[in-house]
């Protein structure tokens, strides 16, 4: 039975057939990495191809606009006036598929799916062992999960690539999202495990400010909360150096080059006989939480509301697990409900 349709509906048979012919969605898929990502390398690597594939395809398709798509502007790729516009009509027919691929899901229940979750990188301690936890209840659901910094966290959602952003700092003034908060996320101090304070009681900030500090790059969330700890007291760490990765801090403090804030959640592998101690300093731990992160416009599919619901309640797994590397972590909370 044929339903009314909007006037303005050019059936497909009608409709210039041009770029039908002589274009594949493929094409238009690598044309939007590249765009959005302003690199072909990174364009080839997120779309697992080789590069000389990716500049074949987008050779294909500028020949089928017949315009040139990209400019090279040194060793910068700049889009050309016919590549914006082809990039306008690319977000509104991917658009459009998701929101169809959307429905399609919901109509099938959680029987299949797909959901695409970003985090920032500290949240890559916890957030695989989520996804493998919500796999296990609903197994024919496809799962991707990139792990990036805050700057491209947020850039990936001004472009709607992902379903759900786990971050640990809520965007303010950069876009409008919506937040939920699931799980703590206390920061800590952390030293060699040979380190003379450790086992040391109620340590002053004031004694830490003397010992050598290694702190993430600016921007960070945690070297922002350790900073202003230091700032109440009228203190400044003593920084050594700045690292870029969370990795890499945890080898710097077991090589014995200085003591680190860092998230609990960075050594929960190692367990509590890792190579790395939590030391007891007043004012410490700070306590942070995991936030679940969207655009507020975008319509949540079935599978991502319902992850977003198992992630709320996933919490009490989080504390248990943390509790076990650090217990007194379980009284600090407590502490802080009275």
């Amino acid at each position: 039975m044929s339903k009314s349709r909007d006037n303005t509906y050019t059936p497909a048979a009608a409709m210039p057939d041009h770029l039908i012919r002589y274009s594949t969605f493929r094409q238009f898929q690598v044309f939007e990495a590249i765009y959005r990502l302003g690199s072909f390398t990174r364009a080839a690597e997120e779309l697992f191809l080789t590069q000389p594939t990716v500049s074949m395809q987008i050779k294909k398709l500028s020949e089928a606009v017949g315009l040139p798509l990209f400019e090279h502007v040194g060793r910068r790729v700049e889009p050309s006036e016919a590549g914006n516009e082809l990039y306008e009509a690319c977000r509104r027919m991917f658009e459009s598929l998701s929101n169809f691929e959307m429905k399609v899901a919901d109509m099938k229940g959680l029987k299949r799916g797909r959901l695409r979750l970003a985090v920032i990188t500290t949240a890559k301690y916890m957030a695989p062992e989520m996804l493998g936890d919500f796999s296990k209840i609903y197994p024919g659901i496809d799962l991707t999960l990139k792990v990036t910094n805050r700057d491209s966290i947020i850039e990936r959602m001004h472009n709607n690539v992902d379903d759900l952003y786990i971050m640990g700092q809520v965007p303010k003034g950069e876009l409008e999202v919506n937040s939920y908060s699931f799980a703590n996320n206390p920061l800590v101090m952390l030293a060699p495990r040979d380190h003379p304070l450790v086992n040391k009681k109620n340590i002053s900030l004031e004694e830490i400010a003397e010992e050598p500090f290694i702190v993430r790059e600016p921007g960070s969330g945690m070297r922002d909360a350790t900073f202003r700890e230091f700032d109440a007291k009228g203190l400044r760490p003593k920084v050594r150096m700045e690292l870029g990765s969370n990795e890499a801090i945890k080898h710097a403090i077991v090589g014995g080059l200085g003591l680190s804030v860092m998230s609990l959640h960075t050594i929960l592998l190692e367990g509590i006989d890792g190579p790395v101690a939590i030391l007891d300093v007043q004012g410490f731990p700070i306590m942070r939480h995991w936030y679940m992160v969207c655009p507020k416009n975008k319509e949540l599919s079935l599978v991502a509301k319902t992850f977003l619901d198992f992630a709320i309640e996933y919490e009490s797994k989080i504390n248990e697990r943390m509790e076990m590397v650090w217990p007194a972590l379980k009284n600090q909370r407590a502490g802080n409900k009275e």
